[in-house]
């Protein structure tokens, strides 16, 4: 069926928005304090329910099992409940929203837990018209005595302990406050709706040189002994290659690289093994290191080694048990390498350059500060009572220190307003925000296999940021789907980075990017994949066992997990971007060509005049050069970007990829397509590897050239190079500089009927070389 009327584009652009922050512009005058000076006010009305004593025996047996009810209006919020206890203490605080309060009146029953029906016990009510207000940085409001009413009014036996007011999100009992939106929310799920601050664990680069071992007792076989040593730290295990010594003491020399986290739960497990077989090695013995007793280093200086004991392990009645039968050892040099920066985050989008020793980092050079105010026009996620429903939550990942906001139940607009800060090392990196929708909010089993899911997220370099500036925008929430790019929605962030000292920051300009090590002793790019990879599962499966937990999928998320996989759309991207990139060259030389083809004679002759006195006057050529590129640069300030970055999809080429292109970027791996899918695929990565192996195979060409010039691999052309250049130094020799320069010139610049349509001698002379093309299978 044809729709009447076409559907309007997406907005994928970034929109400036201002918000009332700080309160500005509220009624009373109230405003936040400055720790919250990025966020709307929201009013709250907050009741701490204490304790309470000499509640009256309802039970057979003389005591009772209560619990408090907090009720305003159609929101209510219970306690947790203790069994035959008369003088309970529960000292929880519940928040109701100022703007959903539907009644007069708060009214707090204290009730006996029963098997029927819950037994009434009695009640405090407030009016709304006489809570006080309290204004952060306040001290915090004393709870008080009150005896407790029946439904009439009157005094029963019973008193509970109290403290209510009005306040705002700044308040300190905000971030464990019972919420009134999380009303339908069961007690096991209320840990997964409120804000809280994760610290990712320290992580260590573990070098283990495996030097030698002495005095195995290798097995009677014919041939070489194949022996190698297999190092393991948890799930990771390394093996050095096979020994090249043919003795009893073989020697390798290798060095492995783990990453391990503070605490240390694993050991490091060394097993010694010989091949005696295919796919069939045996023990020849183990040793087990605890890393807390390993050397930590700092820099580069030469860790002493050590001989470990090698103790063989035997099978006697399904158990393992230790038989040392000779003194065998292994010869190590251990160290935790304290002087690099363990990378978990993509390389391009770090939000933490300094390294894991604390004695090395430098000082701070700023505050971030986060305001994460709203979000727009979210698209419903999952299905709940037969209608589209989201819970949307936020989280923040900068440095070590994630944040995580509370939960909004069944919102599509929701409303956060929570600020958060981090200190700054290092201007150049980046803050990701990422949005999810919680699927764990029924707790118990039925949220167990259940993923959050991604709404969008966004990224902000601060480098891009003006300092003391407050940054007010709405970012549009994009995700890749096979269906194309979607948008999900609009979230609203406030930013503000603050320099302590414009120098401190200028100077890290000139430092380099990564701590010392990575420079003086690099690794190899196998290994910081390999090391990467690693360090993200370390992260998501230590911040998984928080409580509440932080998912799997939200860190990989954020860590940018799987963005390594092949992707025909992000090559064509890549490519683009360097089309993009030497545009200005492509242009410039046009250009020249132009000139040299004297299309405009009168710029021509104007280029003419300018070579003259540059040639004359060569003083001036780099003085002149740097006076163009300064006022260029003062050009382009009027257009100077005014917004932070944000997702482009045209420049992702998120919006023309193939459908087939996004099912092959989304598929698993190893595939799970079907044999035909993947034999279409795999031709026609051929035929794109191809093209770019032969523009590969161009440039080498060209350089090997370069090389021939002088190689004597033609001899011929290796001669009439050389006489050139004996020629071209006798020339320069008795010539001036500038009469050369100006003869060159002329002759560049020539007109078009002194040219040949033929190409020129020299090009006709190097593209006669030969290349190692030859030598090619």
């Amino acid at each position: 069926m044809q729709r009447p009327f076409p559907l309007p584009q997406e907005d994928f652009s970034l929109k400036e928005t201002a918000p009332r922050l700080g309160g500005g512009g509220l009624g009373g005058g109230d405003k936040l304090t400055n720790t919250y000076d990025l966020v709307e006010q929201m009013q709250y009305l907050y009741v701490r329910v204490v304790k309470a004593k000499d509640l009256p025996a309802k039970d057979v047996t003389g005591s009772c099992d209560p619990y408090v009810e907090v009720k305003l209006g159609n929101y209510k919020g219970t306690t947790r409940h203790f069994e035959k206890k008369t003088n309970p203490e529960w000292n929880q605080v519940f928040a109701f929203s100022k703007d959903r309060i539907q009644a007069s009146v708060v009214e707090v029953v204290v009730k006996d837990k029963d098997f029927v029906k819950d037994d009434f016990m009695g009640m405090v009510l407030f009016d709304l018209n006489e809570i006080p207000k309290r204004v952060p940085p306040d001290s915090p409001l004393a709870p008080q005595w009150y005896r407790l009413e029946d439904r009439k009014g009157e005094k029963v036996k019973g008193e509970l302990m109290l403290a209510v007011w009005m306040g705002t999100q700044a308040d300190e009992a905000f971030p464990d406050a019972w919420h009134s939106d999380a009303a339908t929310v069961p007690g096991d799920g209320l840990a997964n709706i409120r804000s809280k601050v994760y610290l990712s664990p320290k992580l260590w680069y573990v070098r283990v040189n495996i030097i030698e071992a002495q005095d195995l007792l290798l097995n009677a076989k014919p041939g070489f002994p194949e022996v190698f040593v297999k190092a393991t730290i948890g799930n990771q295990t390394l093996r050095t290659r096979i020994s090249p010594s043919r003795c009893p003491n073989p020697l390798w020399n290798e060095d492995l690289m783990f990453v391990v986290a503070e605490p240390f739960e694993e050991h490091l497990i060394l097993s010694v093994e010989e091949r005696i077989g295919p796919n069939k090695d045996e023990v020849l013995g183990k040793a087990v290191i605890h890393l807390q007793k390993v050397e930590r280093r700092f820099d580069c200086r030469i860790i002493n080694s050590r001989w470990y004991h090698l103790e063989k392990h035997v099978a006697a009645d399904g158990e393992q048990k230790k038989e040392v039968k000779f003194a065998s050892r292994i010869h190590l040099r251990l160290c935790l390498d304290g002087g690099y920066h363990v990378l978990d985050e993509s390389t391009h989008y770090s939000s933490d350059l300094r390294p894991t020793a604390k004695q090395l980092w430098k000082p701070s050079i700023g505050i971030l500060e986060l305001g994460i105010l709203t979000a727009q026009g979210l698209l419903p996620m999952k299905t709940k009572d037969g209608r589209g429903t989201t819970d949307a939550y936020c989280v923040a990942k900068y440095g070590q220190k994630w944040v995580r906001t509370r939960t909004i139940i069944d919102s599509f607009s929701p409303k956060w307003n929570e600020q958060y800060t981090w200190e700054v090392y290092d201007p150049c990196t980046v803050i990701t925000v990422g949005v999810f929708d919680n699927c764990h909010l029924q707790g118990g089993d039925k949220a167990n296999g259940a993923k959050d899911n991604r709404i969008g997220k966004v990224r902000i370099r601060l480098s891009t940021l003006e300092t003391d500036k407050v940054y007010t925008h709405s970012y549009p929430l994009l995700v890749l789907h096979t269906t194309g790019v979607k948008k999900m929605g609009e979230v609203h962030l406030a930013v503000r980075f603050s320099c302590s000292s414009l120098l401190n920051m200028l100077h890290t300009y000139s430092r380099p990017l990564l701590p010392k090590m990575h420079y003086l002793h690099p690794l190899t790019v196998t290994q910081l994949d390999y090391l990467r990879h690693q360090s993200t599962q370390i992260v998501s499966t230590r911040l998984g066992r928080a409580e509440p937990p932080l998912r799997k999928e939200v860190v990989e998320y954020m860590l940018d997990v799987g963005s390594h996989m092949w992707s025909m759309r992000r090559s064509k991207a890549n490519f683009f971007r360097i089309i993009n990139v030497l545009s200005g060259l492509i242009a410039t030389g046009r250009w020249f060509g132009q000139i040299c083809l004297w299309k405009n004679p009168i710029t021509t002759v104007l280029i003419h005049v300018l070579y003259v006195i540059l040639v004359l006057y060569p003083e001036l050529i780099l003085p002149t050069m740097f006076l163009y590129l300064f006022l260029i640069g003062v050009w382009y300030y009027r257009w100077r970007p005014r917004k932070p970055p944000h997702m482009d999809t045209r420049l992702s080429h998120a919006d023309t990829a193939h459908p087939d292109e996004l099912d092959e970027e989304f598929d698993t791996f190893p595939t799970s397509r079907p044999p035909e899918i993947v034999r279409m695929r795999y031709d026609r990565l051929r035929s794109v590897a191809g093209r770019v192996q032969t523009v590969v195979g161009d440039l080498a060409t060209q350089g090997e050239r370069f090389q021939s010039l002088l190689s004597w691999r033609d001899p011929r052309a290796t001669a009439l190079f050389l006489i050139f250049c004996l020629a071209a130094a006798i020339v320069l020799y008795v010539t001036p500089f500038q009469v050369v320069a100006l003869l060159t010139g002329f002759y560049v610049l020539r007109h078009p009927r002194f040219r040949h349509r033929l190409p020129s001698v020299p090009l006709n002379f190097f593209r006669r070389l030969p290349a190692r093309t030859d030598s090619m299978l």
